[in-house]
């Protein structure tokens, strides 16, 4: 099945109204202060939250640094981080509107699973200066033991989802881009299934699927992921890495 943009617009516009809530790693200070680490954010820095959706990362920098932009193609997402921008610009990740070298940080969380790659990821290079942080921030399953059984739950979540990684597959990305100085962090984040999978884009279905392939969990995968089952629902551990290279 081939993943078009209109079908990843048409995801995130019936997510739109409740994404914040759809997930506890969206509003996770943990994890944002993780990304605030990984790129050092000073008071003249100019930052483009690429795939910026409801403006959660972008919050983070804004009143840190000198300019937060924000680039998405989704409106009726993008539309809720107005607050948090001094720009907002409706663009794809592959083909970003921007100049050579004219930001000091990019950063995507959670966005180049949907989109072209590598073509994204070496445009983010592209408009950052030398020097310059690149950070992308995904899911990814633990490693081999549970990558079967993990991808196929995410695909269940989010169907128009076209890529899918392991640790270092981030690092591999960054680096095929042009980034040097390549640093992994990792951070969990408890999840409820229940909730976790009420996205408001998928339907019982789809639901009642990623209920039955935890029911039928490899040990290997409830190991790793810290499953527990609760009142008839599942808790999951899902592993985050926040990748982060610069642009030499």
């Amino acid at each position: 099945m081939t993943i078009s943009q209109d079908d990843v617009t048409g995801h995130f516009s019936a997510r739109a109204a409740t994404y914040d809530r759809s997930s506890s790693w969206c509003t996770d200070e943990e994890l944002g202060r993780l990304v605030l680490d990984a790129t050092g954010p000073r008071g003249s820095d100019r930052v483009l939250d690429v795939a910026c959706g409801t403006g959660l990362v972008s919050r983070l920098f804004s009143g840190r640094v000198a300019e937060v932009v924000g680039v998405d193609i989704t409106p009726e997402m993008a539309e809720q981080a107005k607050p948090h921008l001094d720009r907002l610009v409706i663009a794809p990740a592959e083909h970003l509107p921007f100049e050579d070298d004219e930001f000091d940080i990019v950063v995507c969380r959670q966005g180049i699973q949907f989109m072209d790659l590598p073509e994204a990821v070496a445009e983010m290079v592209r408009v950052v200066r030398p020097g310059g942080s690149v950070v992308v921030v995904n899911l990814c399953a633990y490693g081999a033991d549970d990558r079967e059984e993990y991808f196929e739950v995410l695909r269940l979540r989010n169907p128009v989802r076209r890529h899918f990684f392991l640790p270092e597959d981030l690092r591999t990305v960054l680096h095929d881009a042009g980034c040097s100085e390549i640093e992994l962090r990792r951070y969990v984040s408890v999840e409820d299934v229940d909730v976790w999978s009420d996205n408001g884009a998928i339907g019982e279905d789809h639901r009642e699927s990623i209920r039955a392939a935890y029911r039928r969990a490899s040990g290997a995968f409830r190991t790793l992921h810290a499953v527990r089952e609760e009142n008839g629902t599942f808790v999951d551990r899902m592993l985050f890495v926040v990748a982060a290279g610069r642009k030499p």
